[in-house]
């Protein structure tokens, strides 16, 4: 075994002799998890690739399998896959054999479980290099791990195993990327105390399937066709789509934890919707400028509520986990194996556009495709049969961009005839013949242009190679990541009570999964009884009463959901019989968190709101510019106002910011507003004010023991907050208890306590200012959903 250990080591330098004089640098890559699943089946090939395509770059190369097993049996683990490596068809085999021969010297096994064996792989490297009298060009280390190892690798790299000044580092992390936005903050967090941002590539492996990677490309070579029609007024819907006949038998344990959304929509088909809809950059080919347009994205997508889903879970699954986790037998599964999610865009280009991303396990067929719909406003008076069918202008106009399987078995782009003949780049993508008896979405391939690769490459090698080069645009940077995950994390945690529809798997699932788009959301279009996979939730009625009054007037109460919902409804009835009576509806708006899912419900799904005899106010704001994240102003704006027509005109934020100084006395502020209410209100008494309350018992920005807006006279006042801003601007009580109407919105276990409190409190306002909400005139209704009034 010893003198097999020398033999290695001696081909090892012989090979390297070879090659040293004409290298231009030497590079080390390190795989760590040389022998698990994945480097087993793509990494090893990957890397054989990388070496076949680069070996006369003028780089030279040693390949480090590394894995926690012991020298000598990882070693023949390693081998093992290494032998069973193979050469594309086109590959001559004499060529083939020299360099598999020449890969498999150059490949070496370490065992790294501590601190001294990174120390020592680092000094072997070194020491090679020295004997060959190579200089250093970089080290990759691939971490096909666990995400809970990466910390201590990267705390071990970073302290002992950095090449030298002048050699770049460049560390590749696969998924998942933490299991919410928190978990992946405090990743990111950890991995950015060993490296810097440019030394990290974060993988997905659909970034480097070749109809994926071909999008962006695609959209650049074809400006001219796509400036006309790349928008709302031409794209009927994008879909985006991964199905799989396989279940999740033998990977529960993963699948529990994370589930559908998460494994393949919060990544794979988040990046290529990123793709379609980003703003190209001049340069296409400048990976800062993907990667920021990208974020830009990212920021137009409207947040994601509960009915923006369906889920499903094929029925095996259940058993599945009790078996393989062994779990008890009445343990239920929540976890969904199947889901379609509806996604919507603010920006000018996509308001409006449904996109819909969709997949799920134990389906049908196994097929991957991101398919652009558009509109079609043709009529054609002759019959189909008498006419050139192929060029037909009734006919469906769509791009598909085909990431493989299905009926055409290969990647491919697809583009009705009917649109116009895409530029292709010929030294990569070529012209496919139609096949007479495939379909695609009901038309025959003849409908279509259509283009596969030259040559097909397995996803693993087109990333390898861009790690090689260095294309960090093929990768998902931290921001980009974080971003990622602010956008899914609402519905993850929406959903964790949402039925699931459980469905047979395979070809007997038949219309039971297809959906519609519906009230601004998604339903499942058969009205098949779902059977809840979770326990019926227990609704507050089984073990409280609840009243019907709070503090002596109304109350409405409901889980947060619909308690949101029928406020909503309320606001909107309260409106339109305002406009009826005056012809105008002035409405006064709270800040903070809560009213958020509420203007994004109204924004949403009340599309008979009178906005055009709306007048907005604020009923409080911080002493902040008014483009500024904190300012109340700026989240009803994008939240609400952004989303609907309210005239210019009618909207008035508070003038916090004037003569370029916030809230300074001397510039009126206050009384600028009250002078604008006085002059527009009838008797300064708006139709309805939104109201929440703190856990301090502060409503607007009227807080305990204030020296202002207390008491006295109606009008607007300077205040100071005990938390940062501090500075506040604020309708004082005797202002809001002029209204006709006053709502009070309280939501979430944070605030049972005061509710608790306040249920038994009399009128002290100095001691708890939502105390002293008493509309002189009109009505008080407090909306308090079931968390806030019973814990």
């Amino acid at each position: 075994k010893m003198l097999g250990r020398v033999l290695c080591t001696v081909l090892f330098i012989e090979v390297f002799q070879s090659l040293a004089e004409a290298s231009q640098g030497h590079i080390s890559v390190v795989l760590l998890g040389a022998t698990g699943d994945l480097a087993k089946k793509y990494l090893w090939q990957g890397l054989f690739q990388l070496y076949m395509d680069q070996v006369s770059s003028g780089h030279s190369f040693t390949f480090h399998g590394a894995a926690l097993t012991a020298l000598e049996p990882g070693q023949r683990l390693m081998f093992d896959v290494l032998k069973d490596l193979s050469c594309p068809p086109d590959e001559a085999p004499n060529r083939c054999a020299v360099l598999k021969d020449q890969f498999l010297k150059l490949s070496q096994y370490h065992q790294l479980k501590t601190a001294e064996n990174y120390t020592a792989l680092n000094r072997e490297i070194e020491t090679l290099l020295h004997q060959e009298g190579l200089e250093e060009a970089g080290r990759i280390f691939y971490f096909s791990v666990p995400p809970f190892a990466y910390t201590e690798i990267a705390r071990h790299i970073n302290s002992s195993c950095r090449p030298p000044a002048g050699a770049w580092l460049r560390v590749v992390l696969e998924k998942p990327f933490g299991h919410d936005l928190q978990s992946a903050q405090q990743l990111a967090a950890e991995l950015t105390g060993f490296f810097r941002e440019e030394e990290m590539y974060r993988v997905d492996h659909y970034l480097g399937k070749q109809a994926v990677a071909h999008i962006l490309p695609f959209r650049d070579q074809n400006r001219q066709f796509l400036d006309p029609i790349w928008n709302r007024h031409h794209v009927e819907r994008v879909e985006i789509v991964l199905k799989e006949t396989v279940d999740a038998k033998g990977r529960t344990s993963f699948y529990e934890q994370y589930g559908v959304i998460r494994d393949v929509l919060q990544n794979h088909l988040t990046e290529a919707l990123m793709f379609l809809i980003m703003e190209l950059p001049a340069n296409v080919s400048r990976a800062e400028e993907v990667l920021q347009h990208k974020l830009q994205s990212f920021q137009s997508l409207w947040g994601l509520e509960k009915n923006s889903a369906v889920l499903g879970q094929y029925q095996a699954y259940a058993s599945q986990v009790r078996e393989e986790l062994q779990e008890a037998q009445d343990y239920v599964s929540t976890t969904p194996t199947f889901a379609g999610v509806l996604i919507r865009s603010d920006s000018l280009r996509w308001e409006g556009v449904p996109f819909l991303l969709t997949s799920g396990k134990a389906l049908d067929e196994r097929v991957g495709y991101a398919r652009v719909l558009f509109k079609n406003r043709a009529y054609c008076t002759q019959s189909e049969t008498l006419r050139d069918a192929g060029h037909s202008q009734c006919k469906a106009k769509q791009i598909i961009f085909y990431f493989g399987h299905g009926a055409l078995d290969t990647p491919a782009v697809l583009v009705s005839r009917n649109l116009f003949r895409p530029v292709m780049p010929k030294d990569t993508w070529k012209e496919a013949r139609a096949q007479s008896d495939v379909h695609i979405f009901g038309q025959p391939l003849s409908d279509y242009y259509v283009y596969s690769p030259v040559k097909e490459r397995e996803a693993y090698s087109v990333l390898i190679s861009n790690i090689y080069h260095g294309r960090k645009d093929f990768f998902i940077t931290t921001e980009n990541l974080l971003a990622s995950w602010a956008f899914w994390t609402p519905l993850l945690d929406s959903i964790s009570h949402q039925p699931l529809r459980l469905y047979p798997g395979g070809v007997e699932n038949q219309h039971l999964l297809d959906f519609e788009m519906v009230s601004g959301g998604l339903a499942f279009t058969v009205a098949k009884p779902v059977e809840l996979l979770n326990p019926s939730r227990q609704m507050p009625s089984d073990y409280r009463a609840i009243q019907s009054k709070y503090r002596q007037s109304p109350l409405v109460s409901a889980w947060s959901e619909d308690l949101i919902a029928q406020l909503a409804s309320d606001i909107e009835k309260t409106a339109s019989r305002s406009v009826a009576r005056a012809g105008q509806f002035h409405l006064a708006l709270s800040g903070g968190s809560s009213p958020v899912i509420l203007f994004q419900r109204l924004a949403r799904h009340h599309y008979a709101f009178p906005w055009k005899h709306t007048h907005i106010w604020l009923v409080d704001e911080r002493c902040v510019p008014l483009t500024d994240t904190e300012s109340n102003f700026f989240s009803l704006h994008s939240h609400l106002l952004q989303s609907v027509r309210v005239p210019y005109f009618n909207i008035h934020p508070m003038p916090v910011h004037l003569n370029q100084r916030l809230c300074v006395e001397e510039d009126r502020g206050p009384e600028l507003y009250a002078k604008d209410i006085t002059a527009l209100v009838a008797n300064a008494s708006f139709d309805l004010v939104l109201l929440g309350v703190g856990t301090d018992g502060h409503t607007a920005s009227l807080f305990p023991h204030s020296e202002n807006g207390l008491e006295g006279a109606p009008t607007v006042v300077l205040t100071e907050s005990p938390v940062k801003p501090h500075q506040r601007m604020s309708l004082s009580l005797p202002l809001i208890n002029k209204a006709r109407q006053v709502f009070v919105l309280v939501l979430g276990k944070g605030k049972h306590d005061i509710a608790t409190l306040l249920s038994r409190a009399g009128h002290e306002p100095r001691k708890w200012p939502i105390s002293g909400v008493s509309p002189s005139s009109g009505q008080l209704v407090w909306y308090m959903d079931y968390e806030a009034l019973l814990g």
